[in-house]
């Protein structure tokens, strides 16, 4: 290796669930570091906002208006496109509820988007990759409840614990390809997704108990994280999950 290690200069990158939050943050910082990034979501106002932010800082950005829980149209639009060097696959969502008061549809909802779609989306950005002879990495967007449970989060619990699992057989069969798949894993971050529950004052205290480093994560917080697992300084590193979490899953 030579120079700085944690540049993206030549690499193209896909982040999902780029229109806001966590996944723009990491678009704006690969955008950054000379990677050409493609912004995936199905907010098209908000991709093209952000777009044209981005260009117009002199940087290659690009949209891909797209809902990944439509397995074949989003793979018909990876099989349309030159290999990706770089996935963060980072869709996801909750619907936080008692175990006894989970319906049938919040099943389908967190699940269908946080392991199935996942699944999915990786299956079809790495067959491109190895059709087209392209070493990479994969960056499964996951959670501290991807390795610790929580009271009214079974259903988000049982999404995180599994894209650990799939992260780690697909790190298996990828390897010989050279692509790296590993996992974010944050705390609660706050975002305008998580804002509200924040609002409750008793459930911020809970939360900030279990964060030893007494704060909230900040979407600032993952942006190194992503740099580190998208860049060559990672190059050893796949099957593995990055704890961001505060210190909550350490006891």
């Amino acid at each position: 290796m030579s120079g700085d290690i944690f540049r993206l200069d030549g690499k193209r990158a896909l982040v999902t669930g780029a229109g806001r939050g966590i996944g723009l943050a990491i678009a704006r910082a690969y955008a950054q570091r000379g990677a050409a990034v493609t912004l995936c979501a199905r907010s098209e106002d908000e991709l093209q906002a952000a777009v044209a932010d981005l260009r117009g800082k002199g940087l290659v950005a690009e949209t891909m208006v797209a809902n990944v829980t439509d397995i074949e149209a989003f793979a018909a639009l990876i099989e349309a496109r030159p290999a990706f060097h770089v996935l963060v696959n980072n869709a996801g969502t909750n619907r936080p509820s008692p175990l006894s008061e989970i319906t049938l549809e919040d099943y389908d909802a967190i699940l269908g988007l946080n392991l199935r779609a996942a699944i999915f989306v990786v299956q079809a950005v790495t067959q491109r990759m190895v059709a087209d002879g392209v070493a990479g990495s994969v960056i499964n967007m996951s959670s501290q409840m991807g390795h610790v449970g929580a009271a009214k989060r079974s259903l988000y619990c049982a999404s995180k614990w599994g894209l650990e699992g799939f992260t780690k057989a697909a790190a298996i069969e990828l390897g010989a390809h050279g692509i790296r798949v590993n996992t974010v894993c944050p705390t609660f971050i706050e975002t305008p997704l998580t804002k509200p529950y924040f609002e409750d004052s008793a459930f911020r205290d809970e939360v900030l108990s279990k964060i030893k480093l007494g704060r909230l994560g900040q979407v600032e917080d993952i942006i190194g994280a992503a740099i580190y697992l998208a860049s060559d300084a990672s190059s050893l590193m796949t099957g593995s999950a990055l704890m961001l979490d505060g210190g909550w899953s350490a006891g």
